[in-house]
């Protein structure tokens, strides 16, 4: 099999959530702290060496193309400015890696969105990551899961323990055995309710596929909403192959609604070298 190179950010969301925050700005383009959520999904999958990114985006979500775009003008205005240290930042963001952007032209689910770069994939491994998911830990999560991918050749999918009263919100695995630490997982539902969840173990938005994901996302029919469900397809290919689980480690945050995103800010400021103690005086009055 191919070298693991390729990662799909689905972006094409309206994040609804947000509003009016994200009237005229993606949510992927929120801020958390320094740097916006896209980038944090970007840097985890190139510290993994997945190093071909292709973005699957919608209408109003241009400014994701320009974060990674050069910038010629702003570059050569920080440069004559003496302002070396941002120079370098921004041209380091705009050449990082290979983007490739597609159009996910209706919401038809994160089955569908992921399909829309079925083009790009050519019979190759890939992973998906959802930006909204903010991991920060001392490896990487996609690092994470391609040190099980090398070992396995397996799809391989990010889980985490979740209270069993909360499975309702979250895509939900079923655990067919454990083998050396490995999870095999013997398929999976989409927000079940709390008495019809096969386990507590929940995806959390970090992904790798065998191609053959890609295949049968091909053929799944619409389920949960009337959308393809990425879920159903790791289901079916489940039945097929091994797919694994692997319990992520580091600080998890569901930035993709407001309570999350303000929580990663908090404490992703608080632990920021730079910016750290400054904010905790600034806060301690209000603590």
């Amino acid at each position: 099999m191919r070298k693991l190179r390729k990662i799909i950010f689905p972006t094409a969301g309206m994040g609804t959530r947000f509003l009016p925050a994200t009237k005229a700005s993606p949510k992927e383009m929120l801020t958390v702290v320094d740097k916006p959520l896209i980038q944090y999904g970007v840097e985890e999958a190139l510290a993994a060496g997945m190093d071909q990114i292709i973005m699957v985006t919608g209408r109003g979500k241009r400014s994701i193309e320009d974060h990674f775009d050069i910038s010629a003008e702003l570059e050569s205005n920080l440069r004559n400015a003496g302002k070396e240290e941002l120079y370098k930042e921004v041209s380091r963001v705009a050449r990082m890696a290979e983007v490739i952007y597609v159009r996910q032209k209706q919401a038809l689910g994160l089955g569908h969105a992921v399909r829309c770069a079925a083009h790009w994939i050519n019979d190759e491994p890939f992973g998906v990551s959802l930006a909204d998911e903010l991991i920060v830990g001392e490896t990487p999560a996609m690092q994470q899961l391609k040190e099980v991918y090398d070992q396995t050749r397996c799809s391989v999918i990010g889980l985490m323990q979740v209270p069993r009263g909360e499975v309702y919100k979250y895509g939900i695995v079923s655990i067919q055995g454990e083998t050396d630490g490995l999870l095999r997982l013997s398929g999976m539902v989409e927000k079940p309710a709390v008495d019809d969840a096969p386990s507590d173990m929940a995806i959390i938005g970090r992904y790798i596929f065998t191609p053959r994901l890609m295949q049968l996302l091909k053929l799944v029919t619409p389920g949960k909403g009337n959308e393809i469900q990425l879920t159903d397809a790791i289901a079916e290919l489940a039945r097929e192959e091994p797919v694994y689980g692997v319990p992520v480690h580091g600080q998890r945050f569901d930035a993709g609604n407001p309570g999350g995103f303000l929580l990663a800010n908090a404490v992703l400021g608080l632990q920021h070298p730079q910016y750290g103690d400054t904010l905790r005086k600034a806060l301690k009055p209000y603590l």
